[in-house]
């Protein structure tokens, strides 16, 4: 069929189903239902019949032609039209449902679909009051005579993470990821934390539903998870913010990221709240993706590097990874915190899906696991920039000690306050039961033993009792940070087992706990292990520009350290990633 024979037939159909009169019915599928937490209310995607004649065969007249027709479409159904992709014969559209049925019903329609939420797949590190499954994470390493007992640790600016992908040696022989582009999806960014160095090559705000978010160089990031991120791929040699800012035991100049020399992009396509729409991260990825020289941009490479994902599959959203495949771009994903199946987009054909192990290379219980991982990197307890003063840090002192190792809870107030500790009280000074309380807690310091209970259900006996500040130290070796449920006024901290128990065993006495603001968190994701994934990609392919996007990916899994079982397995897929060796081959 000729182009002109196509525009004729649609146009045909068009005005059939616009008078009410319908051609033979070609069967749609139904707007496949999705829970409620997963699907935008009233808001679809919809994708047209591709047939013989795809978008990429089209001439750039007859491609808008066509794009012109399915939004006559939209229209005609009593649709409304919010983002159209001509290449993949897709658009997002807000439908009623006499719309719905009308579009469904239309022989143009292929499918629709409902426009899902995506979220962000890392948070600031924190334990839960349980015991924690060991599950994977009792593995040995294997594949390159390493042991449970290999751990990397932080050395000045350069994080575990660093370490474990061999940065310092990279850095060393020039390999900084100079002349490729990554280009970061997520919550946004704080191009004003130093270290970015004001050098953010591009930034977008794909979420419409938020307003002055449209700056790099003003608020946008109310999430921190997108700092984070970009921070693990660029953050500056020597550019900290000072001490001040900084966490316990960091370099006075901050972290440095696997790819310094990268130019950085940002779409921003979660929101505040670390959500955003199917449609939303599409706009972004093909943002990203219209950086490539090939399709009028500046960048000869591009990694698209996308910490986040949801649980339902998207037909709109394969097709659009599979166009940005097509031109030439990296997509790579994060797997999921679930300890379940692959999430979307890792999933999908054409995306590297990334799981996390930790310092010892072992898999993060969280990590998702299945067919679909192809590579691991670090994503627990990773340290990076986050939107300055917006983190937390914590410090602790009784009995004339200063404490070592102090974690905040991730709801405590920001505030400082001395005075006399307390012990909790309770079996084993655990303090649970809901309701429990202590009159002697008023005004003072509680000292809480980690135990049987919740965090929250320590926290608040102990607030409601009229404690100015807390104390839980953990009841196992190993620093203790705590997730809550609730915002606190009142500064809440972990502390370490032998800390506690000396503390405990030198009341009645006094004691200090703070909890003020930070420039760099500490946190715990896919997410997390993601950037370092591609970070590392960009690096390879700096080196190796002759390399397509496919061959990147070869190389990048045929050279990867194997964890786990021999050979690519569901928790590791190839294994740990490794730029060095697949650079030089050493």
């Amino acid at each position: 069929m000729t182009h002109a024979r196509f525009l004729l037939a649609a146009t045909l159909a068009l005005t059939l189903a616009a008078c009410g009169q319908q051609t033979t019915p070609v069967a749609a599928a139904p707007a496949a239902s999705a829970p409620a937490a997963e699907a935008i209310a009233g808001a679809y995607l919809v994708g047209f019949k591709q047939g013989a004649v795809s978008a990429q065969g089209l001439s750039a007249q007859a491609l808008d032609a066509q794009a012109a027709l399915q939004a006559q479409a939209i229209a005609a159904a009593g649709g409304v039209l919010t983002s159209q992709w001509a290449e993949i014969s897709a658009a997002a559209v807000k439908l009623d449902s006499a719309a719905l049925a009308r579009l469904q019903a239309n022989p143009l329609v292929e499918y629709v679909e409902p426009d899902l939420v995506r979220r962000a797949m890392g948070a600031r590190s924190g334990v839960t009051d349980s015991k924690v499954s060991a599950g994977l994470s009792a593995q040995a390493v294997t594949g390159q005579g390493l042991t449970a007992q290999a751990l990397y640790s932080p050395s000045g600016e350069y994080t575990w993470g660093d370490n474990a992908l061999r940065v310092q040696n990279l850095r060393a022989g020039g390999y900084t990821g100079a002349g490729v582009a990554v280009c970061v999806g997520d919550t946004g960014i704080d191009g004003n934390h130093p270290e970015f160095g004001r050098k953010i090559k591009g930034f977008r705000n794909f979420v419409t539903t938020e307003a002055n978010r449209n700056d790099p160089y003003q608020l946008n990031d109310v999430s921190h998870h997108g700092t984070h991120v970009a921070g693990t791929v660029f953050a500056q040699l020597g550019a900290g913010t000072g001490a001040a800012g900084l966490q316990s035991g960091m370099d006075a100049s901050g972290v440095v990221g696997v790819s310094t020399g990268v130019n950085l992009y940002i779409a921003r396509v979660l929101g505040d709240t670390g959500s955003g729409s199917s449609s939303s991260i599409i706009n972004g990825v093909n943002w990203c993706a219209a950086q490539l020289k090939s399709q009028g941009g500046t960048e000869s490479k591009v990694v698209i590097s996308l910490s986040l994902g949801g649980g339902r599959a998207s037909q709109t959203e394969q097709r659009a990874y599979t166009s940005v495949h097509g031109k030439g771009a990296l997509t790579i994903a994060a797997t999921g915190n679930d300890g379940a199946a692959v999430s979307y987009p890792a999933a999908y054909t054409n995306v590297v899906g990334v799981g996390a192990v930790d310092s010892n290379l072992l898999k993060a219980d969280f990590s998702n696991f299945g067919t679909q991982v192809d590579l691991v990197g670090p994503g627990v307890d990773v340290i990076s920039p986050v939107p300055l003063g917006q983190g937390t840090r914590a410090s602790a002192s009784g009995g004339g000690a200063t404490f070592s190792d102090v974690k905040s809870a991730d709801l405590s107030a920001k505030a400082t306050f001395s005075g006399n500790v307390v012990a909790a009280g309770g079996t084993n000074n655990e303090f649970c039961g809901v309701g429990v309380r202590n009159a002697a807690l008023s005004g003072n310091i509680a000292l809480i033993s980690r135990g049987t209970c919740s965090f929250e259900e320590k926290v608040a006996n102990a607030a409601a009792s009229g404690a100015r500040a807390v104390m839980i130290f953990n009841n196992a070796a190993g620093a203790l940070g705590l997730s809550l449920t609730n915002s606190y006024s009142i500064p809440v901290v972990g502390i370490l087992q032998a800390d506690g128990q000396s503390l405990l065993g030198q009341l009645p006495t006094t004691g200090t706990v703070a909890v003020t603001g930070a420039d760099y968190e500490s946190y715990n994701g896919t997410s997390m292990a993601t950037p370092h994934v591609s970070a590392a990609a960009a690096v390879v392919w700096a080196a190796k520009p002759t390399l397509t996007n496919t061959g990147l990916l070869n190389l990048l899994t045929s050279t990867a350290r194997d964890l786990g079982t021999a050979g690519k397995d569901n928790n590791f897929g190839f294994g740990l990633v490794d730029p060095l060796k697949a650079i030089t081959g050493q």
